[in-house]
C-alpha cells in the first residue's frame, strides 16, 4: 500500500514538472505577424423563416388557362434544416493586440427547402432550392488574454452572398413543376464564438457562427410555390475549422 502512495505522488509530482517546464506553443508565429492568411472548412445548415400572404391558404389558379385550380386549399408551409459545407480562405488584420478583422471568402455547397401540405395530400410536396454561393463576410475577431495554448474570442459583422450558376429561366416547365427561387445577391449580419488553440506550427480555432439575412430572399414568381410567400429569410449556423 505504502508502495502504491509513493508511486501515486513521484506521477504527481514527475505531471507537474512536466507542465511546469511547459512553454507556450508558436503557433506558425500567425499573432506575431499584422498580416496573415489561413484557409477553414466548414459544416452549414440552412432554413427559411417564412412570412405567408393574407390569403397564402387559397388554391392556386392558373392565369393562363382560365383560372383553373392547380393545387388544393394550401394548410402549412414549412422548412426544414438542410445540411452543407463550405471551403474557404482567410485573411486576417491585426488592429490590436486583441482585436483583428477578418475577410474568410467561402464557397458555399447546400440545399435549402420548402415542404407544402395540402388538403388533398396528393398535392403535398418538398421544393428544393440548390445554390452555389460565394459568402464574403467582414467580421470583427474580439480576442481574450492567452491562457498557455489557449484564447477565447467572440466574432461579428457582416456577409455578403452571392449566387453562382443560378437558371431562373422555366422554360415550358409546368406551373406544378417548378422550384422555389431566390434572388441572386443578398447580405447578412452574422456573429459566433471560437477559441485559437496553438500548436508548434499553425494555430486551429474550432468557430461557432449564425447569420441572419437582411430583406427578402425569394425572387417573386406567379406559380403554386412562391406566390403564396410575403417573404423568405434565410438562417445559417456554420460550425468552422479554421487553420492558420
Amino acid at each position: 500500500m505504502i508502495k502504491r502512495y509513493l508511486t501515486l505522488i513521484m506521477l504527481t509530482f514527475c505531471c507537474n514538472f512536466v507542465f511546469a517546464q511547459h512553454a507556450p506553443a508558436w503557433g506558425g508565429g500567425a499573432d506575431q505577424k499584422d498580416l496573415s492568411f489561413g484557409f477553414t472548412f466548414s459544416y452549414v445548415t440552412n432554413y427559411y423563416k417564412i412570412l405567408k400572404k393574407p390569403d397564402w391558404q387559397s388554391p392556386f389558379l392558373d392565369p393562363e388557362n382560365g383560372n383553373v385550380p392547380v393545387t388544393s386549399q394550401l394548410n402549412s408551409i414549412s422548412s426544414a434544416n438542410t445540411p452543407g459545407f463550405g471551403v474557404g480562405f482567410i485573411t486576417r488584420y491585426r488592429l490590436t493586440e486583441h482585436l483583428e478583422a477578418r475577410v474568410t471568402p467561402l464557397l458555399i455547397f447546400g440545399d435549402r427547402s420548402l415542404t407544402y401540405l395540402y388538403s388533398d395530400p396528393k398535392y403535398n410536396v418538398t421544393k428544393s432550392v440548390s445554390p452555389t454561393t460565394v459568402d464574403v463576410p467582414l467580421l470583427l475577431k474580439l480576442k481574450s488574454d492567452r491562457i498557455d495554448d489557449f484564447r477565447a474570442y467572440v466574432i461579428g459583422g457582416l456577409k455578403y452572398s452571392y449566387s453562382i450558376g443560378a437558371d431562373k429561366s422555366d422554360g415550358d416547365v409546368a406551373l406544378i413543376d417548378r422550384n422555389v427561387k431566390n434572388v441572386d445577391a443578398y447580405t447578412s449580419y452574422e456573429f459566433g464564438i471560437g477559441c485559437d488553440i496553438y500548436f508548434e506550427y499553425f494555430k486551429l480555432s474550432p468557430e461557432l457562427k449564425f447569420s441572419n439575412s437582411f430583406g427578402n430572399v425569394l425572387y417573386p414568381e406567379n406559380q403554386p410555390f412562391s406566390a403564396p410567400i410575403s417573404k423568405l429569410s434565410l438562417h445559417t449556423v456554420m460550425l468552422s475549422l479554421c487553420f492558420e
